[in-house]
C-alpha cells in the first residue's frame, strides 16, 4: 500500500488556519479558573485571549465583510494597507499573503448566504492589492507613507514646543499605540486627499479633451458648411446668368403701352 502524504502544503495550512476552532465559553470559563489559580500563567493568558481576539478580527468572514462595507467604507477603503490589514513596512510578500489569505475569506463563493456583500468585500480587497502590482505602484504607496510620518513629525514638533511651554514633557503621539493611531488616520487621509486629486485632475482633463473635440467638431463643421455654400453658389452659376440674360433680352423687346399725356397747346390771344 502506499504511504499516505504527510505533506502541509502551505495553501492547506491557511486553511487550517481560518478554519481552526475557536475556545467555547466553556472552555474560556475553565483557561481563567486555572489562571486564578496559578497567577503566573495569567499573563501569558491573558497574551492568548488577545491572540484570539486578533485572529477573530483577522479571519471571520463577517467581520471582514461588514469591516470593508461598514459606513466610510468608501474613505478608508482608499488606504490599501487598512483594507489588508498589513503594516506600511511589510514587505510585498507579506502582502500576498495577507491578500490571499482575506481575498479566501470574503469571496462570494466562501459565503453563499451573502454573496452580494462579499462581492462588494472582495471588489475592495482586490483593488487594495492592485496598489502593490506593479513597483511603480509599490513606490508610490511608500513615498504616501513616509509623506505621512513626515508630516505626523512637523506637527509633534510644533505640539512639543507648545507642551514644553507650559511645563510639559511630553505629548500624546509619545504613546506608541496613539501614534500608531494618529498615522493610520493621517495615512488613509493622506490617500484620499490625493484619490481626490487625482479625479479633479482626470476630471479637469476629461473635460479639456470634451471642450477641444467640441472646438474641433465645430471648425470642421464650419468649413463643411463654407464648402457646401461654395458648391451650391457654383452649381446654380448658370442658372442665374441665364435668368439675368432673359431678363434683359425681355426688357428690350417690351413696348410701352401706357396712356400718352396730352399735348399743350400755345393759347393765343386776339391782337
Amino acid at each position: 500500500a502506499t504511504a499516505p502524504n504527510t505533506e502541509r502544503t502551505t495553501q492547506t495550512i491557511q486553511w487550517e488556519e481560518i478554519i481552526a476552532p475557536v475556545p467555547n465559553a466553556a472552555t474560556q470559563e475553565r483557561n481563567i479558573e486555572m489562571a486564578e489559580q496559578d497567577p503566573g500563567t495569567f499573563d501569558h493568558f491573558l497574551t492568548e485571549v488577545k491572540a484570539i481576539e486578533k485572529k477573530d478580527a483577522v479571519l471571520t468572514n463577517k467581520q471582514q465583510i461588514d469591516r470593508l462595507l461598514r459606513p466610510g467604507a468608501t474613505y478608508f477603503n482608499l488606504n490599501p494597507f487598512e483594507v489588508l490589514l498589513v503594516d506600511p513596512d511589510s514587505p510585498a510578500e507579506q502582502i500576498r499573503k495577507a491578500y490571499r489569505k482575506l481575498s479566501i475569506l470574503v469571496h462570494p463563493d466562501k459565503n453563499e448566504n451573502d454573496k452580494e456583500r462579499a462581492q462588494k468585500a472582495f471588489d475592495a480587497v482586490h483593488t487594495a492589492y492592485k496598489m502593490f502590482d506593479s513597483e511603480d505602484q509599490m513606490e508610490y504607496c511608500k513615498g504616501v507613507v513616509e509623506e505621512a510620518r513626515a508630516n505626523i513629525e512637523e506637527r509633534m514638533k510644533e505640539k512639543r514646543k507648545i507642551a514644553k511651554k507650559n511645563g510639559k514633557d511630553k505629548i500624546e503621539e509619545d504613546d506608541p499605540e496613539k501614534y500608531k493611531e494618529v498615522f493610520r488616520k493621517a495615512l488613509t487621509k493622506l490617500f484620499a486627499d490625493y484619490h481626490i486629486r487625482k479625479k479633479q485632475l482626470e476630471e479637469r482633463e476629461l473635460n479639456e479633451r470634451k471642450r477641444q473635440r467640441e472646438q474641433e467638431e465645430e471648425e470642421a463643421n464650419k468649413v463643411k458648411r463654407e464648402k457646401e455654400w461654395k458648391h451650391e453658389w457654383e452649381s446654380t452659376r448658370n442658372n442665374r446668368v441665364d435668368s439675368w440674360r432673359s431678363f434683359q433680352g425681355s426688357s428690350k423687346k417690351e413696348k410701352h403701352t401706357g396712356l400718352k399725356p396730352p399735348k399743350l397747346k400755345t393759347e393765343k390771344r386776339p391782337e
